[in-house]
């Protein structure tokens, strides 16, 4: 079982400590009323679900042997206008570089989203999720 903690510091500022005390700052967007802003805690949802596929991406294509130089993950989310904002659409754009087999990338991607990644999985049955990947070659 996994166990966070978060502590408030000041005004909306927020420190939290995973299970293993590795810490991030979480609040509000740059403001001026405060010295310092933290990640929005909508967006460690999408950066949940970006990092957790990228790390099943990544485990996946070495087992194989593909010859991954580098992972980029780009996440985007629709949300409701309204309170409480939920999402309703999460983007995942992927970009591999290395001489990578297509389709051995496509599958390692649905591999995480359908079976390996718990946070895809966990939003799977209220969010839509779609994904799409680029592999870019040494002459890009």
């Amino acid at each position: 079982m996994a166990a966070i903690k978060i502590r408030w510091v000041d005004g909306k500022m927020m420190v939290g400590s995973d299970s293993n005390g590795i810490s991030i700052v979480i609040g509000p967007s740059p403001d001026p009323e405060y010295k310092w802003s933290g990640v929005k805690p909508s967006e460690l949802l999408l950066l949940s679900v970006a990092s957790c596929t990228a790390y099943d991406v990544i485990e996946i294509l070495t087992k194989q042997r593909q010859p991954l130089e580098d992972l980029k993950v780009v996440c985007s989310g629709e949300n409701l206008s309204e309170p409480p904002y939920n999402y309703t659409n999460i983007h995942l754009r992927f970009e591999a570089k290395g001489a990578i087999d297509p389709e051995k990338l496509e599958k390692a991607i649905q591999l995480s989203e359908e079976k390996y990644c718990s946070v895809s999985n966990t939003l799977r049955k209220g969010v839509t999720i779609t994904r799409e990947f680029e592999i870019i070659n040494e002459d890009k």
